[in-house]
Order: structure tokens, then sequence, then C-alpha cells
């Protein structure tokens, strides 16, 4: 596999125009998965560092771009933004935000050996979350896998506005 030089980086573009403009209804779905995630008992930068630990996870750099850049629009500290790759030995994040980390990652990755979330590992969780975080963390990571299909195969472009991301 070759890496693209400047000018081949220059000329890219999805592959793929919006499809928001292909299948109208991806708006209103994408909206009442926001609006869920979005509900108040998780904190937002959870919500966030969990997504960018997604993108992270499924080699996407649409999605780890967007999540980073949310972040930082957060004011999240860039210490915490470059560590979420390797949270689990990284001293900035909150017990509840290494379980949530935990969860998108055992969601996200096989275990040939067994569930995906072990009893422990959701236990671990529950002491952090009571039911309806728990299931409002769920519906988080469920948002950003509504639209990992989207990002590997239609390859918007990072970085450039949503009216950029995708091809005329």
């Amino acid at each position: 596999m070759s890496i693209p030089t400047t000018s081949q980086q220059e000329n890219l573009r999805s592959r793929l125009p919006n499809p928001a403009t292909l299948v109208p209804e991806l708006g209103e779905v994408g909206g009442a998965l926001f609006k869920a995630a979005g509900n108040g008992s998780i904190p937002q930068v959870t919500i966030s560092l969990v997504q960018l630990r997604a993108g992270q996870l499924v080699g996407n750099t649409y999605l780890t771009t967007l999540h980073t850049g949310n972040l930082r629009k957060a004011g999240e500290a860039e210490e915490r933004i470059t560590a979420v790759s390797s949270w689990r030995d990284a001293p900035c994040f909150t017990d509840a935000e290494r379980a949530a980390l935990a969860l998108v990652e055992a969601v996200l990755t096989p275990n040939p050996y067994g569930e995906r979330v072990s009893d422990d590992l959701y236990a671990e969780a529950s002491r952090h979350y009571e039911d309806k975080a728990l299931a409002t963390l769920a519906m988080a990571i469920g948002q950003v896998c509504f639209f990992i299909p989207l990002a590997l195969i239609g390859r918007p472009l990072p970085g450039v506005s949503p009216a950029e991301q995708w091809r005329q």
C-alpha cells in the first residue's frame, strides 16, 4: 500500500455524495440518536471521548478528526484528547470515563473467548452510572456505530466544512 503524495491528497474526494440528500430519512434518524445520547444523563465530554475512541478502533480518520474537533471546541485539554488511544495507563481520566471507554472497546472489539461485555465490566460501569445513564451510554455508542458504515464506505473528507465533506 502506497502513501498518498501531497498532490494525491489534494485530489481526494469522498466516494459518495452527501448521504442525507440520497436518503433524507437519515437526518431524522441521526437527529433522534443525537437527542437520545444528549439527554444529559452522561456528560457530553464522556460521550465525545467514547465516540473518539470508536473512531480510533475502526481506524477512520473522518471520525477521529470529527470527534477530536468536538472535544477541542468543548475546551478539552490536548493531554486528554491525545491520551484516548492509550487511556488505560493515562492518569487524566476519571473512573467513570474509564468505564465508558472500556465499554466502547468491548462493544467494538471481537472477543474469541466469550461475550464482549463481561459481567465484571458491566458491574464496573454500573458503579459509575445508573440505569438511564447506562442506556444513554449504549445509545451514544450506537450513535457513532450507526455512522461508521457511512464513514468507512462513503469516506467523507475529514477536517473540512460539512458542505465539502461529500462529493458533489
